[in-house]
């Protein structure tokens, strides 16, 4: 089973530079438009990327 975890600011910066997604855990695009942090992406964007999605990808969710 995945190991399920909350990682700290830094943590989770370093790991989006080595390739993790920041995924934007809104399903407004209003919401995410204005809470998104750099280079995050929307929860429909994810559920686009899903079906090329591999289980090695590494996803950090996170709510402003």
């Amino acid at each position: 089973m995945v190991e399920i975890r909350r990682l700290g600011p830094r943590e989770a910066r370093e790991r989006c530079q080595s390739g993790a997604k920041l995924v934007c855990a809104y399903d407004s695009e209003e919401v995410f438009a204005k809470n998104h942090l750099a280079g995050a992406i929307s929860l429909n964007a994810l559920k686009n990327h899903v079906p090329r999605a591999s289980k090695e990808d590494e996803l950090i969710f996170y709510c402003a």
